[in-house]
């Protein structure tokens, strides 16, 4: 990070020097009027505003409390110790964390030398970066969205080890400068970085971990992913010989964890493939079927006229 911002995320702020001068505990009041501690993104923005950035506070204790609005915490320097339902998460240099409204939080004291940023984002802040991620749908976007909006109940956060990647750490450090700084146009420029952002992270799947059980922070990324470059070709038995698992139990494993079987992830995958490539293209239809992994051409008709009540030439059409 640059050494200038990184001066500024240091100095030790009002809040922090009552820490030290030997305040006990976090002021409530700063975060929250309710009783629960459930920070309120009323607390922390500016009326009208979608998205702002703070450091995050050391010296103490943060006990266990919830957001009513997504937050993104990156690691600038040193590390930080949090535990989100029941899981140790150790944030270290380059690293980020997504928290949606679902997660329950609790944050170890941090040292002065341990430089982390917390965005506070409203949910409609994402919606310039979900339409960047294309109008295709993709089994990773969808993971990702029903993540961050919490509609994915399983999962309260995605934390991504991603130190070693240059343009996400450049994309980051962007937003915090524009935003820290208040530099114009900052709405547009950081809604439009964060879906550069997002485009990147899905590029890098394998480096996020998931909350969620031990199998589930490899399963998710993984399995998916094997899904969305190998719907054409790949199979069950592949997946499972190349994640080192029987493939009966980690048919059932899919299942629990994702909701969907394998078959059903291949087929949703290879419908949304197909429905994109109609309105996107002019291949001819039975070159899509094909394209898509399917060879038998009257299943294809079958299932498409079930999924979305007319065929592939009246969808077509109708667009």
């Amino acid at each position: 990070m640059h050494s200038e911002l990184l001066k500024e995320l240091s100095v030790i702020t009002e809040e922090e020097q009552k820490i030290l001068a030997g305040r006990e505990g976090i002021d409530p009041h700063l975060y929250t009027e309710k009783k629960e501690l459930i920070v309120d993104c009323e607390k922390l923005l500016k009326r009208g505003k979608l998205i702002q950035v703070r450091p995050h506070t050391r010296f103490v204790h943060f006990p266990k409390h919830r957001h009513n609005y997504v937050e993104v915490i990156y690691m600038c320097q040193g590390t930080t110790s949090h535990i989100i339902d029941g899981d140790q998460v150790i944030l270290e240099e380059g690293d980020l964390l997504f928290l949606n409204q679902n997660a329950v939080q609790e944050i170890l004291p941090a040292k002065e030398r341990d430089i982390a940023v917390n965005f506070i984002i409203l949910p409609e802040f994402f919606n310039m970066a979900f339409s960047m991620m294309g109008e295709e749908d993709n089994l990773l976007k969808e993971f990702l969205v029903g993540s961050l909006c919490g509609k994915n109940d399983a999962t309260s956060y995605l934390y991504f080890h991603v130190a070693d990647i240059l343009p996400i750490q450049n994309l980051v450090e962007n937003m915090v400068w524009t935003i820290f700084y208040d530099i114009s146009n900052k709405r547009s420029c950081n809604q439009i970085t964060m879906g550069l952002l997002l485009l990147q992270l899905l590029n890098h799947m394998d480096k996020m971990e998931t909350g969620s059980s031990g199998f589930d922070k490899e399963l998710t990324g993984v399995v998916l992913s094997y899904v969305e470059e190998h719907y054409k070709n790949g199979s069950l038995s592949e997946l499972a010989d190349m994640m080192g698992y029987d493939v009966y139990w980690l048919s059932r494993e899919i299942k629990k964890r994702t909701g969907k079987t394998y078959k059903e992830l291949l087929q949703a995958k290879r419908m949304n493939q197909a429905l994109y490539l109609l309105g996107s293209s002019t291949l001819p239809i039975l070159d899509i079927i094909e394209s898509v992994g399917y060879d038998n051409t009257s299943y294809f008709y079958r299932k498409f006229k079930e999924k979305y009540g007319m065929s592939p030439k009246e969808y077509r059409e109708k667009l």
